[in-house]
Order: C-alpha cells, then structure tokens, then sequence
C-alpha cells in the first residue's frame, strides 16, 4: 500500500469524481469518519467509512471495500449502520462527514 498522505477534504472530492461508481454499488450516502475527520491521520492510516446503501448485499459491500483499497491504495474499514457497534455509535456520529451520491431532495412545498 502507498503511503501518501491524505485529507478528509481529498478523500471526499475523490468520491465525487467516482459517484457513478459508488452508484453502482448501490451506496445512497457515505460518510468518512476516524483519523482523517480528526486530522490525526498517518501515512500508512486506513480508512473508515460508514455506508448506507439503497439496496444492499454481501457481493456489493466487499466489491465497495475491493473497489476503496484500489482507488485510495491503502487498507479501508467500511461499515454499515446494521453492524455498527452501539458504543462507538455517537462517536462516529459527532466527527462524519458525509458524501450523498444522489443530491437531497427539497422538502418544501407550494403553497
């Protein structure tokens, strides 16, 4: 694995640039989270990510995983809220940050 050194900032534009295929993956949202939310990150860190897919299966979840350690070359701790431990729950939920593949919808109405 490289080891060059990345920003949650770099880490999330890189997402961006690849929504069509996390689309593929089914991923609704996905939040980056840990080391790099904190800017505690190291060369050689892995990184964390919590996904929320529309539709999910065990092929599409480690084809996400295979698909992350390629594109970021380095080791990749993914999640889903289903296996999320309840004590590291809140934490996770005060530093994510969020990568939506599909922009949120209005909730507005006419008058």
């Amino acid at each position: 694995m490289k080891t060059k050194k990345l920003t949650s900032k770099e880490i999330l534009d890189i997402l961006k640039h690849h929504r069509s295929v996390l689309r593929k993956y089914r991923v609704k949202k996905i939040g980056l989270f840990g080391s790099y939310t904190r800017g505690e990150q190291k060369k050689d860190s892995d990184i964390d990510f919590l996904v929320e897919f529309d539709r999910s299966n065990f092929d599409n979840f480690m084809d996400l995983v295979f698909y992350l350690e390629d594109l970021f070359d380095r080791e990749i701790e993914l999640i889903t809220n289903g296996n999320i431990s309840p004590y590291i729950l809140p934490y996770v939920k005060k530093e994510i940050k969020w990568y939506e593949t599909e922009p949120a919808v209005s909730q507005t109405h006419p008058r």
